[in-house]
């Protein structure tokens, strides 16, 4: 039974299936999701799993932003706007309710002025232009940083408060973010310990760029990159997902075994991580019993190695639990490891350990994001660079 579409041009709905769907269908720029949609979180008005991209109900052209959670999706729009959808049990969805949502919906705040947000597992965050940090959901750790154990249907500052915040990062039962000034902040549940305000690093320093907060539950562990290039990663080990060439766990930051100083981007799934070094080669280590590694193998590796398809042409990877998903500079998109869900995209559940292109293929893909067993994608168009 082929899966149909809708496609709305000029005021007029066209239909197509995965059997015949014109070539140009899939550059129209827009926000586009697959996998599993238990929940609502592929925002296509139903509850179906879909194993080909889709795009969200509201369509358009003018996603700038988007991050998957564990069942939720939230996303920005280039009017400054953040919508979410999916699972909404703790109130994640940030609309004052608890009743999940197959279709975007704006955040109970509203406002024009968002400009980065994460999903976690059942909790979000998202940073303001004017610096402000606030999250909302799931709060039983602490991970909501203000100082309370309640969960929140609306928009909440961090204790912490400030008007400094650049990036925030979220996971199972954590988050952790930077400010302006460089500093590392991180609260919720670690191996260390529960914070329900956040605190700075054990190591310190005002010269961290890029973090990337990871894991499910019980086994949450991060990694963060400095100005100076340098990969630092901590917490949980069990599947050596901290790529330190063991599997003990670390409460402290430790640079990876790989070493170096030309890291660029990292991120986290639940147990195994990816990072682009500025050469434009791609790494992956940890957990690969279903292929997240894609180097073409299903051995789990404790050090950073390369993908199956190699080349110097990545920009940007993201980690879903059990998948990988990554961009590279020519627009296309590539996605491996477990797809029990569809979460591939590639219209079949086969598990992959080698990279494929989605069924949708193309060159204009601009933005990648992955969820518990779900893909979100924005691809350029010309009125959003």
């Amino acid at each position: 039974m082929p899966t149909f579409y809708n496609f709305t041009q000029d005021g007029l709905v066209y239909k197509f299936d995965d059997i015949f769907i014109p070539v140009d269908f899939f550059t129209q720029g827009n926000l586009w999701s697959w996998g599993y949609n238990g929940n609502g979180q592929l925002g296509d008005n139903t509850a179906a799993n879909k194993i080909t991209p889709v795009t969200v109900l509201y369509g358009e052209t003018t996603w700038k932003q988007v991050s998957g959670g564990y069942a939720h999706t939230a996303a920005i729009k280039t009017d400054g706007t953040l919508w979410t959808w999916g699972q909404n049990t703790f109130g994640q969805l940030g609309d004052n309710t608890n009743i999940s949502k197959s279709t975007p919906v704006t955040t109970f705040a509203g406002g024009t002025t968002w400009k980065q947000v994460s999903d976690g597992f059942g909790h979000t965050a998202a940073i303001k232009t004017d610096g402000t940090l606030w999250t909302w959901g799931r709060n039983t750790s602490g991970q909501l940083g203000d100082n309370t154990n309640i969960s929140k249907s609306t928009p909440v500052t961090t204790f912490a408060g400030g008007t400094n915040w650049r990036q925030v990062s979220t996971s199972g039962i954590y988050t952790v973010a930077i400010k302006t000034d460089g500093t590392l902040w991180i609260w919720g549940s670690n191996i260390s310990g529960r914070r329900s305000t956040p605190v700075t690093t054990f190591a310190g320093g005002t010269t961290w760029k890029q973090v990337s907060a990871s894991g499910a539950n019980d086994i949450d562990c991060t990694s963060a990159i400095k100005t100076d290039g340098t990969l630092w990663v901590w917490g949980r080990n069990d599947f050596a997902q901290l790529g330190t060439n063991d599997d003990i766990n670390r409460s402290t930051p430790v640079t990876t075994f790989a070493g170096g100083t030309t890291w660029k981007q990292v991120s986290g799934g639940d147990s195994h991580m990816s990072a682009i070094k500025t050469d434009g080669t791609l790494w992956t280590w940890g957990y690969n019993i279903d292929g997240p590694l894609g180097n073409n193998t299903i051995t789990p590796s404790s050090t950073p190695v390369t993908t199956f398809s190699g080349g110097t042409t990545w920009k940007q990877v993201e980690c879903g639990d059990f998948c990988t998903l990554a961009v590279k500079t020519d627009g296309t998109l590539w996605t491996w490891g477990s797809n029990g869900n569809g979460q591939l995209g590639d219209n079949t559940f086969t598990t992959r350990s080698t990279p494929v292109t989605t069924f949708a293929g193309g060159t204009t893909w601009k933005q990648v994001s992955g969820g518990f067993a779900h893909t979100l994608v924005i691809q350029i168009v010309d009125s959003v660079i």
